[in-house]
């Protein structure tokens, strides 16, 4: 029962996290190891930088952009 309350849990907290733009840098460390192992994941940092310009723009070449 506490098995499947914690991954309720999980798996909320994940989606709030994801509703106000608040990127799962876990979730991104774990898919870089099972599907790209041959490539080392971002830094935190970079990972943050990186999903902030894809949400906000700035990036690349791309206007900034509030909303």
């Amino acid at each position: 029962m506490f098995n499947d309350l914690s991954r309720m849990g999980k798996y909320l907290g994940q989606a709030a996290r994801m509703l106000v733009g608040m990127p799962d840098y876990d979730n991104y460390v774990e898919h870089m190891a099972n599907k790209h192992p041959d490539t080392p994941p971002m830094t935190y940092e970079e990972f943050f930088r990186e999903r902030q310009e894809a949400r906000y723009g700035g990036g690349k070449g791309r206007p900034i952009r509030c909303c």
